[in-house]
């Protein structure tokens, strides 16, 4: 994957849905019609943040336990032959994005891919991750 190819995923962002009450829905319509917000998304992405921020040493902290990749995690073609060379085998584990490069064979990724846990997104093509799914936590 080129690296402007891999820029332009990272900016991208994952859709969620949720259900509100009438309730909160409406003031949220309200703050937002007030100018406090100005959207509802700007909103709910707001209050996500600062919640984000109140755990941020839980979160810390749990990363460290886990030994997880905090951001972005790339492994390219390259990557996954030097891995194999070396006669090793990956624990993926990511907060954040991991991807795995379009030109990763199946065959390359089984041998060298011992398992993934990914929290955030992770980024392969369809076929590898139907090849990984049982690898994938």
């Amino acid at each position: 994957m080129a690296k402007q190819e891999i820029k332009l995923k990272t900016a991208e962002s994952e859709k969620i849905t949720i259900n509100l009450g009438p309730i909160d829905l409406g003031q949220i319509d309200l703050l937002v019609q007030e100018g406090f917000y100005s959207n509802r998304t700007d909103l709910i992405r707001t209050a996500i943040r600062n919640q984000l921020n109140q755990h941020a040493e839980v979160v810390k902290q749990t990363v460290a336990r886990k030994s997880l990749v905090l951001g972005m995690q790339h492994y390219s073609r390259a990557d996954l032959e030097a891995i194999q060379a070396a006669g090793q085998r990956l624990q993926i584990q990511v907060l954040g994005l991991a991807s795995i490069a379009s030109d990763v064979s199946v065959e390359l990724a089984l041998a060298t891919i011992e398992s993934i846990f990914v929290l955030g997104s992770l980024h392969a093509s369809a076929v590898l991750k139907a090849a990984l799914a049982p690898r994938i936590h």
